[in-house]
């Protein structure tokens, strides 16, 4: 099994800027895309960051020019920088990943950090 494990959530001011960081214990596994999903109070879950293996990313129209993804394989560890916070940026933040298991990909899910933007 792989586990991610967040951190970098907190408190911020809307203007301000945070990191979030994932780490993946793969006990053997490679991880093909990886990314980062956000659940506000009361909303679905969304795609806010992904990351293919090659590097290649795409982002939710909402966070275009303010997030960037990024991935270091050697550390299975993806990040996401956040910039110009807005009070809509709050919400728990998941960490997930693709698992390569062959013929098919299964999902690995972080436990979820909490970013909470006043305004």
């Amino acid at each position: 099994q792989v586990q991610l494990v967040e951190s970098g959530g907190g408190l911020e001011q809307a203007g301000g800027s945070l990191r979030l960081s994932c780490v993946a214990s793969t006990n053997g596994f490679s991880i093909n895309a990886m990314g980062w999903w956000r659940q506000a109070p009361g909303k679905q879950l969304e795609l806010v960051a992904g990351i293919t293996g090659y590097g290649r990313t795409n982002y939710a129209d909402s966070v275009k020019g303010r997030f960037t993804i990024s991935r270091d394989n050697a550390k299975n560890t993806v990040y996401l920088q956040m910039n110009s916070l807005k009070p809509e940026d709050t919400a728990v933040y998941y960490c997930n990943a693709k698992i390569d298991i062959g013929d098919y990909e299964d999902d690995a899910w972080g436990q979820g950090t909490q970013v909470t933007v006043s305004s």
